[in-house]
């Protein structure tokens, strides 16, 4: 008799780009401290809660079973053993209800015991979730291929999303694409795209991220519907320092290759106003208009 076994597999998404892993799990609790961490907070609430609900019930089924464990507890009334061991859980004291026996204190203590520990994990699991640094990177919603100082150029448009000035960001981008070799196989190629300018010391309002395309670039001669074909993907990688978390934050985006602008130029987002002093709108970050559009 063979058994089957079922196959771990884990979705991966990065914007407009996934992929699954097979032999994988999303989830290792091995490592219950990444799983914590990782996971969203209404999903991580759920969690706690579940947890905490079930290690009740699982003591006030132990409870409820054990002759006379609990005064002035109904018997065979769940409810009554599920909230007293609630309260002995959450180590908040008793009412009505208390251990009578030396079964119920024993098992009243071990729960105390798991109680401490349980509130001891969760204090520490959620400040770390507190302090996780976050990046508030705002990227626009489409990378151009236009025309800048006479060279075809690729542009990605990203802002300080931060009321702060960030300091020593650092950018990449690179493009997955589809290749072939001379043996006829189709195989995925990352290829990193060199920017004129990869640092910035001091981030204070947006940034153009421009990589110039000419002969030497793997998007030389990329038209739209060359960029369909390839499966050309676009992921760019931002990292910088911000003050007043003293760490540094990072997020990472992807374009697929419909997300590609040809021959069109982002409009201006910074302006003057009457002191002359910048002013950004990032409300216009992904606004774009053709190119020659402006006299």
């Amino acid at each position: 008799m063979t058994r089957h076994r079922r196959e771990k597999s884990t979705l991966i998404t990065m914007g407009s780009y996934s992929l699954t892993k097979k032999g994988v799990e999303r989830f290792d609790w091995a490592d219950p401290y990444r799983v914590a961490v990782g996971l969203s907070w209404p999903s991580f609430l759920g969690v706690v809660t579940l947890t905490y609900a079930t290690i009740a019930a699982l003591f006030a089924t132990a409870l409820m079973i054990a002759p006379g464990a609990v005064a002035n507890a109904r018997s065979l009334h769940f409810s009554d053993f599920f909230f007293f061991s609630v309260e002995t859980l959450s180590t908040v004291g008793y009412g009505e209800l208390y251990p009578a026996s030396f079964l119920g204190h024993s098992i009243a203590s071990a729960e105390m015991l798991t109680g401490a520990v349980f509130t001891a994990l969760l204090t520490g699991l959620t400040f770390a979730r507190f302090s996780k640094p976050r990046a508030k990177f705002l990227f626009a919603d489409h990378p151009i291929a236009t025309t800048h100082d006479g060279q075809r150029t690729l542009m990605l448009r990203v802002g300080n999303g931060r009321a702060t000035v960030l300091s020593d960001a650092k950018a990449k981008l690179s493009v997955l694409i589809s290749e072939q070799s001379q043996e006829g196989q189709t195989f995925r190629r990352t290829h990193q795209l060199h920017l004129v300018r990869d640092t910035l010391p001091v981030f204070p309002l947006t940034w153009t991220l421009m990589h110039k395309v000419d002969e030497t670039s793997p998007m030389f001669g990329i038209a739209p519907e060359e960029a369909r074909k390839a499966d050309a993907r676009l992921f760019v990688s931002l990292e910088a320092r911000d003050p007043d978390l003293s760490s540094i934050v990072h997020d990472l985006r992807s374009y697929g290759p419909g997300d590609l602008l040809f021959d069109m130029r982002y409009v201006d987002v910074i302006s003057m106003d009457g002191n002359g002093k910048p002013v950004a709108d990032m409300t216009k970050l992904s606004e774009v208009e053709p190119e020659g559009s402006r006299p």
